[in-house]
């Protein structure tokens, strides 16, 4: 029987968020993150979502026997999908890997009234920041869409609830990364 293994390419690959055992790096062939909102969250968050051309990074971790339940409340939103042949990790045994993803049907571009988080993001590339360096970070930028959406700066007050602190290279990093997209960020009211 295979192990089940999930591949997070979001904040799952930031590892103070989460204690499922044996990550590890792997590769998602077919898909590119996304930006999103839907009706079911007052902000957006990242998604997955099928793009031929594109891989990304991410993590691989394993779900020991096979207890989804409490992947599964933390990613509600999304729907389980099956890609274990469209992941490329180091594993040499038998694995089973899913991805949660959004379906197109189920989401829109982020909006002013769905911005997105900026401690979310925080907490994403501080993940790739020390999974991958700043190489694998910068990888992040490039192979997500949706950086026109507006991002509150919730930073003062974190409303994203996994939120982590950042050191102050990695706060300077994440900064300098959404100056070069020329992003824009707005304040809470």
């Amino acid at each position: 029987m295979a192990d089940p293994y999930f591949f997070g390419y979001g904040s799952l690959v930031n590892l103070a968020t989460h204690d499922f055992p044996n990550p590890r790096p792997a590769r998602l062939k077919g898909w590119r993150r996304a930006w999103r909102h839907t009706d079911l969250r007052p902000v957006a968050f990242l998604t997955a979502v099928p793009d031929a051309e594109s891989e990304i990074e991410g993590m691989i971790a394993h779900v020991p026997k096979n207890d989804w339940a409490a992947l599964d409340e933390r990613e509600w939103a999304y729907d389980r999908i099956l890609a274990t042949d469209a992941i490329s990790h180091p594993l040499t045994h038998e694995v089973e890997i899913a991805v949660y993803a959004v379906p197109q049907s189920r989401h829109n571009e982020p909006s002013n009234h769905h911005p997105l988080l900026l401690s979310y993001i925080d907490v994403v590339v501080q993940g790739y920041l020390r999974a991958f360096g700043e190489d694998g970070a910068d990888r992040f930028f490039a192979t997500t869409s949706g950086w026109e959406a507006p991002i509150l700066n919730d930073r003062a007050e974190p409303r994203y609830p996994r939120h982590q602190q950042l050191k102050s290279a990695e706060r300077g990093f994440v900064d300098d990364r959404l100056t070069s997209l020329s992003v824009r960020i707005v304040h809470p009211a």
